[in-house]
């Protein structure tokens, strides 16, 4: 019964043709929003992240499913050399690339798709670059741009990188979602095509999935990919994300059977589905953080005291109780406590709105000044209910003299704008990357970041010293050291405001085995079937 309504809802919604339904296995995913378009490299969020990098694409090194460590993907092994400069891949063999409609592989994957891949990345001269003119802003807030020294190929199999500075991190890097792989033969085809951007929004990888269709603002269509490496791995012949921007929208779909996964539930709506004997609602620590970032580059915002003020006229707990309802922690830091090197020394300055008037006033700032507050239109792991939290932030700085006026865009409009620094303040927030702290501290706060994931446009010299210091050396002990000095000039600085680091739920259908969930926000269906 269960599957006859299944194909009859994918059928209802126009999700699958009538053939063969009763033999496939299929799973439809309410997602919350949809993607920027299909390059990863191209894209910093884990909407996008879901729909191309975890689904269609592979990475040199791929994390462990549900947990942190690299481990070997389209490289079988690594060497390091003892300087820590030299990165030596060995190459996966057999490895195939996707057959579509519009592209027919004739080699397996090599050297030279790694090298496509990252060349593209590192150099704005490049000829694809050229033809379709993109920028990779993960690439280059973690400074890759400027360490990576060279890619060599030394045979079809193995790869070398060579770096300008040791990076602690580098492997870990490579693992995230940024650096899948592409096929340099699509991309050399689409060139002479004169369709370069089509790598966007019609993507060839080697991942367990291959992408069909997508309709914006309603589905993406992925198959099982019948020539995985790993074929033991893909469990799903027919894969669909359908795209619900509305969480209580998600949750009644996932009760009545139309899709088998969700994601960020609202509080409010967590008890009836924990109720529902026919799901499961695993839960895990949140790896995020929820936060304000103030844009430094506009005034008043350049003013400390100003940030300062605002900062203190947060009510934080009211905001915790209201928005997470029971699923949040209070945030101190710039990354969540389950981080190692965070320093627990460091506290908040705490809610004291008329020490905020009295700092405002000494800022020059005029009673009424007006400002925007970004606020988020979809639901994410840091924070569920990012309209709500606007308006109580709206509500506490109206009581120490600031109007502040509510905007917002579509999910993807809304990165690029605040990219661009269009902002005054913004919600936003963070799950991360790699388990290394560089990932939350030079990634969303380093001057490297200013044109990308440091929403703030905050660049501080003794700051930054500190993060990239931390970076050249392997040694946890020093790193940590350097890191939570660190700590201590963000919090000095106030260019954001940490409100929470929310517990993450993840609700399904009992039918669906193999389900991890990722310390760092994804949502991958790779080992994952539908009985």
């Amino acid at each position: 019964m269960r599957m006859s309504l299944l194909c009859k809802a994918l059928l209802t919604a126009g999700l699958l043709s009538s053939v063969s339904l009763a033999q496939a296995s299929n799973l439809v995913y309410c997602s919350e929003g949809s993607p920027g378009g299909f390059d990863p490299g191209q894209y910093t969020t884990g909407t996008d992240f879901d729909a191309a990098s975890e689904t269609i694409f592979n990475r040199l090194a791929e994390f462990e499913r549900g947990g942190t460590k690299a481990q070997p993907g389209l490289a079988t092994s690594w060497d390091i050399s003892e300087d820590g400069l030299t990165y030596t891949f060995h190459l996966r063999e057999g490895v195939k690339f996707h057959t579509t409609d519009y592209f027919k592989p004739t080699r397996e994957f090599n050297a030279d798709d790694v090298l496509f891949t990252f060349q593209r990345m590192l150099d704005r001269n490049h000829p694809f670059r050229k033809a379709y003119p993109s920028e990779f802003p993960y690439f280059t807030d973690m400074g890759l741009d400027k360490n990576i020294a060279k890619i060599e190929k030394t045979d079809e199999h193995t790869v070398v990188f060579t770096l300008n500075a040791v990076d602690a991190a580098f492997v870990q890097n490579l693992a995230m979602n940024f650096a899948a792989v592409h096929s340099a033969e699509y991309a050399d085809q689409l060139l002479k095509a004169g369709k370069a951007s089509e790598i966007n929004q019609k993507p060839i990888g080697t991942g367990p999935f291959v992408f069909s269709r997508y309709q914006k603002d309603a589905a993406i269509r992925y198959k099982g990919n019948k020539e995985y490496w790993a074929p033991d791995q893909v469990k799903i012949d027919n894969l669909i994300f359908s795209i619900n921007t509305d969480a209580s929208v998600r949750a009644q779909k996932l009760r009545a059977g139309e899709c088998q996964v969700t994601l960020n539930p609202r509080p409010a709506d967590l008890k009836g589905l924990q109720a529902d004997k026919n799901l499961n609602v695993p839960t895990a620590p949140g790896y995020n953080l929820g936060y304000i970032a103030y844009n430094v580059t506009r005034a008043p915002f350049d003013k400390l005291e100003v940030r300062q003020a605002l900062d203190m006229a947060v009510n934080k707990q009211a905001i915790i109780d209201a928005v997470y309802q029971g699923a949040g922690q209070l945030a101190v830091n710039g990354m969540p406590p389950t981080q190692w090197s965070y320093d627990e020394s460091i506290k908040d300055a705490g809610y004291n709105p008329e020490k905020a008037k009295e700092l405002l006033k000494a800022a020059g700032v005029k009673e009424g000044t007006e400002i925007t507050l970004w606020a988020m239109p979809v639901q994410r792991p840091y924070n569920p209910n990012a309209r709500l939290m606007a308006e109580m932030l709206q509500a506490d700085w109206a009581k120490v003299g600031v109007k502040a006026r509510i905007v917002s865009y579509e999910w993807g409009e809304y990165i690029k704008r605040a990219h661009a620094g269009e902002h005054d303040a913004m919600l936003i927030g963070w799950t991360g990357d790699n388990g290394d702290p560089d990932n939350w501290l030079g990634t969303l706060y380093g001057c490297a970041s200013v044109d990308g994931n440091n929403f703030s446009k905050w660049c501080n010299a003794e700051y930054d010293k500190l993060v990239v210091a931390a970076k050249r050396v392997t040694d946890q002990n020093e790193r940590t050291e350097l890191y939570k000095q660190a700590q201590v000039v963000l919090k000095r600085e106030v260019p954001i405001t940490p409100i929470a680091h929310s517990t993450v739920y993840q609700p399904m259908r009992a039918s669906v085995k193999g389900f991890q969930i990722s310390p760092f926000g994804r949502n991958s269906f790779i080992g994952v079937s539908n009985d």
